[in-house]
């Protein structure tokens, strides 16, 4: 059994953060289903799930021809008030008959694609997670964009962020482990300024723990993106202390409280967040980076201090 999945995650489309109770109004998508939503650690909302049909061929990283037909889940989160997220991701099973069958056979098994003919997993994973989209494929990265932008054009958004940012994509998989008590391992890189891949294997597939543990990484991932670019914008740029401070206000308005890896997540999955920090160090980047700006802004202050007055 192959999990495919794909988060987009982008700055909200609005001037200020939006309350708790704004947010769960914004993402009640869908008349009579719940909006799940927390406090703790920190404000996160997240829409009912919403299903799509699909019927196309598989990528593949050999480029042999293979087909799956079903459905795939989808929503949007929020966290914080300030950063959209659009999650897409579905699981891969055999067919049990060699043709498409009607609809609600599909219909009966939400959440899964079954492939029709011969499929090699790892083949289909690594088509997947390749730096290019395939043609005519499935493509769950589509249908995440398109959630997002559904959200961001709600006339509740006044359409005037705090700064401009890039939206970035992770594109994940999870390989079945053959070792029942390994633990869960991944592999992240960076392909692009805006896409990345993880390459998970686990040997159980509790799949809400790790859709939750991908869109936690996408969240992280561009934070981090987000905050390094403006302070590159920022610090680097023409002007007075003063004013370079000014420009990173954003940031520190919106961005630095956002920081809690892992905090929602269970158990089976902080292996692979262990993992991550232990190579790439996201939270030592983080702070970092966070040091530099509180340094930036004491010195900025010092020298207001010691300014002669007029």
């Amino acid at each position: 059994m192959l999990t495919l999945g794909e988060v987009h995650t982008g700055l909200l489309q609005n001037s200020g953060s939006l309350s708790l109770e704004h947010t769960t109004q914004l993402l009640d998508l869908l008349v009579g289903q719940r909006v799940r939503r927390s406090e703790r650690p920190i404000a996160y909302v997240v829409s009912p799930d919403q299903l799509t049909g699909v019927d196309c061929r598989l990528p593949t990283g050999s480029g042999r021809g293979s087909r799956g037909v079903g459905t795939v889940v989808s929503h949007a989160a929020m966290t914080g008030g300030h950063v959209l997220q659009g999650s897409t991701y579905t699981q891969l099973d055999r067919a049990v008959s060699n043709r498409r069958l009607v609809w609600s056979h599909y219909l009966s098994r939400p959440g899964w694609v079954e492939t029709i003919g011969k499929v090699d997993i790892r083949d289909v994973s690594r088509g997947f997670l390749g730096p290019t989209y395939q043609p005519q494929t499935l493509n769950l990265g589509a249908i995440s964009a398109r959630l997002m932008d559904a959200v961001q054009s709600s006339a509740r958004l006044d359409r005037q962020p705090p700064f401009r940012t890039k939206r970035t994509r992770l594109r994940w998989s999870v390989i079945p482990s053959t070792e029942e008590s390994a633990e869960a391992r991944g592999t992240f890189r960076v392909e692009s300024d805006t896409l990345r891949t993880l390459e998970l294997t686990a040997p159980q597939h509790d799949v809400p723990a790790l859709v939750e543990l991908c869109e936690d990484l996408a969240l992280h991932d561009w934070l981090l993106t987000t905050l390094l670019s403006l302070m590159e914008a920022s610090l680097t740029g023409p002007g007075t202390r003063a004013q370079k401070i000014d420009r990173l206000r954003p940031a520190i308005d919106c961005l630095l409280h956002l920081w809690m890896p892992a905090a929602r997540l269970d158990e089976s999955v902080l292996p692979v967040w262990r993992d991550l920090e232990h190579r790439p160090g996201f939270t030592r980047q983080w702070q970092t980076s966070v040091t530099r700006i509180r340094d930036q802004v004491t010195l900025s202050t010092i020298a207001l201090l010691e300014a002669p007055t007029r």
